[in-house]
């Protein structure tokens, strides 16, 4: 029976694993897939390497908070932490098949601490801890991307503009003797830097994201001894890698193509921001919201961009009071690459200082945003850890499987 038990529970729990790689890729490699970067099979392989590595190195201080710090670890009992996974997985399920990226921490905490709540033993302090975190790491990711769009987003994008060449970025060049690898016909240093640096920041989200992620697949299994760390880790990777290479490529989508016309730099800025908050709540051991914090970037760009309509001296004076929309990122990057379309370098080689930027150059947020999809988004975002919060309660409440 025991070992019947433990079979489920792997299964769900890599169940689990597989929507966290279907939701997160998403998230991680959009932009770079969107831009034509990388395909979407390197991007699921790229996710599955780095998600191991964050998840074996910082992982590990989530998987302990979850596993037995929001609830004592006693709690899950095999049944348990099957019923939590299940919830998990289902309602991660649910976001995967519209396509939509939900907050995969939020989920699992929320289903926690349904079981914690139905059984009464709650951490609140921890609890408080996590729920303010997430209150917390938004409003930084907004004030810290705000600051960049307002002083030094004009900047980026004329530096990031690249014109796309055609051919392969890389060729092999055997006229020395010895294969070395040159950059491809008509492939400049800036194109081949900037198409890395994209590369790169995806590989960084992914690390964040299995940092933060593998928690959510395996901490129930970890924490009532079932299976060991190290055990628990390499299951949830390869189930996100599973995820990845399979249930991704509707994530892939909506990200790099349906979602937004958002210029490349922007959505670059936006991962660098939030994969770098991620990576320090991980590191805390506090599962963090990578959607919300991700979202929250994105309105600070572009209010930081549309604040550059009026000095500060202005602002507080009264005399011009900037119009601030999220459309902000578009302006002045017409020509820039964008996720999910084309772009080249930008004719002007110089941009208005703050002050002197005409509002009438500032779009309209739905020039940047498809409202129908962005409503969408929004919408399962919050409903889908409230799904997983109320059916584990209810669950547990009733049915006397916990420890």
């Amino acid at each position: 029976m025991v070992e019947a038990l433990l079979a489920i529970g792997i299964v769900v729990a890599a169940f689990v694993g597989f929507n966290i790689g279907g939701s997160n890729t998403g998230v991680a490699f959009g932009p770079a897939v969107g831009s034509k970067t990388v395909s979407k099979f390197w991007a699921a392989a790229l996710m599955t390497v780095f998600a191991l590595l964050g998840g074996w190195t910082i992982g590990r201080n989530v998987v302990e908070t979850l596993g037995g710090e929001v609830v004592p670890a006693g709690l899950f009992t095999l049944q348990a932490s099957i019923a939590v996974l299940f919830f998990i997985g289902f309602a991660l399920l649910v976001s995967n098949i519209f396509g939509v990226p939900a907050s995969t921490s939020m989920t699992a905490v929320g289903a926690i601490a349904g079981l914690g709540l139905a059984t009464g033993q709650l951490n609140w302090v921890v609890m408080g801890q996590i729920v303010s975190w997430w209150l917390v790491a938004p409003v930084i990711a907004f004030w810290v991307s705000g600051v960049i769009g307002r002083y030094f987003y004009p900047s980026l994008v004329e530096w990031f503009a690249i014109a796309r060449s055609e051919g392969s970025l890389l060729a092999i060049d055997r006229s020395a003797g010895i294969p070395r690898p040159v950059l491809g016909p008509g492939t400049t240093k800036r194109e081949f830097i900037g198409t890395v640096s994209v590369i790169a920041i995806g590989c960084y989200m992914a690390f964040s994201a299995g940092a933060s992620n593998v928690a959510n697949a395996v901490a129930p299994l970890v924490g009532n001894g079932t299976i060991s760390m190290n055990v628990g880790i390499l299951l949830a990777a390869g189930s996100i890698g599973l995820g990845a290479f399979t249930i991704a490529r509707r994530t892939l989508d909506t990200i790099g193509n349906d979602l937004t016309e958002l210029p490349l730099v922007a959505a670059l800025i936006v991962a660098v921001v939030s994969a770098s908050l991620v990576t320090f709540l991980s590191w805390i051991g506090i599962p963090a919201s990578f959607v919300v914090i991700a979202t929250m970037s994105i309105v600070g760009l572009g209010w930081g961009r549309a604040t550059r309509t009026a000095t500060i001296s202005e602002t507080i004076s009264g005399e011009r009071a900037p119009s601030a929309s999220v459309g902000a990122l578009a302006a002045g990057a017409d020509d820039a690459p964008t996720v999910g379309g084309e772009g080249g370098t930008p004719s002007a080689d110089h941009h208005a200082k703050i002050g002197q930027e005409d509002p009438e150059d500032i779009p309209a947020a739905a020039d940047l945003f498809e409202p129908r999809t962005t409503a969408r988004v929004i919408f399962l975002q919050n409903a889908v850890p409230s799904l997983a919060t109320v059916a584990a309660y209810l669950v547990f409440r009733f049915l006397p499987i916990a420890g």
